[in-house]
């Protein structure tokens, strides 16, 4: 089932109540006041919440494959084998590599949860504000700058162990092994693994800004008299 279907999803709801104690905290003082402790720690405690949640959309069965918006789908190479690999009877193959790409990347995304729950506890100051007067994705942002690479090593194995599982997989490390070495594919995409594991990660911030965004274009309509002043104001 997509995302898409339900009219307000938990995370917008974690992610607006983040912005509406941030601006609780700007109203009173000012942006560049946001030393306030009770805002800071107000916005900590909000973005953690929003962090669980998209790990627990993300992490539960068909998290990626019943959603459109972070789907992996077959790397470009192997996507335009396709006819071919359906002609010789390997079609079954294929499909169930894909439902493996997408089930592993379901598996690994709960390991982030504790990495993104450490960067909001490190929150400074600094980054509060940056969070609150940056762009449309400075909540995406921050949780990239302060995890993906730790979040790359821990996603990887466990992508591999469930990848391995399908025939094609080795086929095609060995095949895109050798056309990395030309160029013409990335590092990430010359293994599966590789590839899930960033596409795994790009799809979690991905669900994360998605949110982040349509809250910064449309406060007023979030319900909330405070979030449509001073972000109105902000835009």
């Amino acid at each position: 089932m997509s995302f898409s279907r339900f009219p307000v999803s938990a995370l917008r709801r974690t992610l607006a109540a983040s912005l509406l104690l941030a601006s609780c905290g700007a109203l009173a003082f000012s942006l560049s006041d946001l030393s306030n402790q009770d805002a800071t720690a107000g916005l900590k405690a909000a973005l953690e919440k929003g962090a669980n949640t998209a790990v627990a959309n993300l992490g539960r069965p068909n998290g990626f494959l019943g959603n459109d918006k972070v789907k992996i789908q077959l790397p470009g190479a192997l996507e335009q084998a396709m006819p071919l690999l359906r002609m010789t009877g390997m079609g079954g193959q294929v499909d169930g590599l894909v439902a493996d790409m997408n089930h592993a990347a379901e598996a690994a995304v709960p390991m982030a949860k504790p990495l993104l729950v450490n960067a909001v506890k490190s929150m400074s100051v600094s980054d509060a504000k940056n969070i609150l007067a940056g762009g449309d994705t400075s909540v995406t942002d921050f949780f990239r700058q302060k995890t993906s690479g730790e979040l790359a090593v821990k996603f990887l194995p466990i992508v591999k162990q469930i990848t391995d599982k399908n025939g094609l997989s080795g086929r095609y490390n060995a095949v895109m092994g050798q056309v990395a070495k030309s160029g013409l594919v990335s590092a990430e995409q010359s293994t599966v693994e590789g590839y899930v594991t960033q596409r795994a990660l790009d799809g979690l911030f991905l669900m994360i800004g998605e949110e982040e965004k349509a809250i910064r274009k449309d406060p007023v309509g979030t319900g909330s008299a405070i979030l449509g002043k001073v972000f109105g104001a902000m835009r």
